[in-house]
């Protein structure tokens, strides 16, 4: 029970997710005044997507989790699993994009959006936005960061310096994940561009990546990676063990976010009214063929025996 209760710390980061909260509850009043009830309803139980991913974060950072990770490398795997897939998940399915643009008063609102849209710097800000939003960019920044950080040299320099490890490593985790999500999660008023199978693709190549790296920190090698846990106090856990169980964390726990994502994609194409194969027939190039609508009979009519 210590493990759990002990070990609490206080982060600044729980100020800010203070104000976001504060932020998204006034945008959230603020566009109540002009929509009907059934918007307001759907905008409500988006929030607790949302407010559930802050608190994955806090969770995070302010847990014992933090505090442990520290001194064994497989919570410290946890951290990253929770700060790069669960939070960003949540974030992106509760769709905090309006209620947080409309919690700023109405003429600043309008002139950012008019500095934005119409300003000098406005046609490289939609450049910088169309790449970033690029799905093949998400994918491949997602992964890269998750392979980057667990380079032996960079993972070890961000264990030892905390502005390397939570504004650089901790924050690309997040950032990545919020828009390699939102490729795949409909977050109003961002709506995936992708197709089923390109999502599909996605979630299986960044699981097999997953699972490479799970293999090379265990299988493949005999030897601990990371030296800023070879010699902590009072840790009777051998390096190399704590490095196998947090393979094993990585590698188990790709299934976890991987199977559900899956199952819901897959469901999605199958309800939707231009059917799975349509988008099979998009991704590769092909002339889909006729509806089956073509091939029945019409209403009232039996077909010939």
């Amino acid at each position: 029970m210590n493990y759990v209760v002990d070990n609490w710390s206080f982060d600044p980061f729980v100020i800010v997710v203070a104000v976001v909260v504060v932020l998204h509850e006034l945008g959230l009043a603020n566009l109540r005044r002009r929509s009907i009830p059934d918007r307001t309803r759907s905008r409500r139980l988006r929030s607790l997507y949302f407010y559930g991913g802050l608190a994955l974060l806090l969770v995070a950072v302010v847990s014992p989790i933090d505090y442990w990770a520290d001194d064994y490398f497989f919570v410290h795997m946890i951290e990253h699993i929770l700060i790069m897939f669960f939070a960003p998940i949540l974030i992106v399915a509760g769709a905090p994009w309006l209620p947080l643009l409309h919690s700023v008063p109405v003429g600043l609102r309008r002139r950012l959006l008019r500095a934005v849209m119409l300003g000098r710097t406005s046609p490289a800000l939609r450049s910088f936005g169309r790449f970033v939003g690029n799905p093949w960019t998400a994918l491949i920044a997602f992964n890269a960061v998750m392979v980057f950080w667990h380079i032996p040299a960079l993972f070890n320099a961000a264990e030892e310096n905390q502005l390397v490890h939570i504004w650089l490593m901790h924050a690309s985790f997040f950032v990545t994940g919020i828009l390699f999500w939102l490729q795949i999660i409909p977050s109003y008023p961002f709506k995936p561009k992708t197709s089923p199978l390109w999502q599909i693709g996605a979630i299986v190549s960044t699981n097999v990546v997953m699972f490479i790296l799970a293999m090379s920190l265990s299988l493949f090698t005999q030897d601990n990676w990371y030296s800023v846990y070879a010699h902590v106090p009072g840790v009777t856990l051998s390096p190399y063990a704590d490095q196998q169980i947090g393979a094993a964390i990585l590698w188990i726990c790709g299934d976890f976010w991987a199977l559900p994502a899956l199952i819901v994609i897959i469901r999605r194409a199958l309800d939707d009214k231009e059917g799975f194969s349509l988008s099979v027939d998009r991704f590769f190039h092909r002339d889909p063929g006729p509806p089956l609508e073509v091939f029945r009979p019409p209403a009232g009519r039996v077909p010939p025996s």
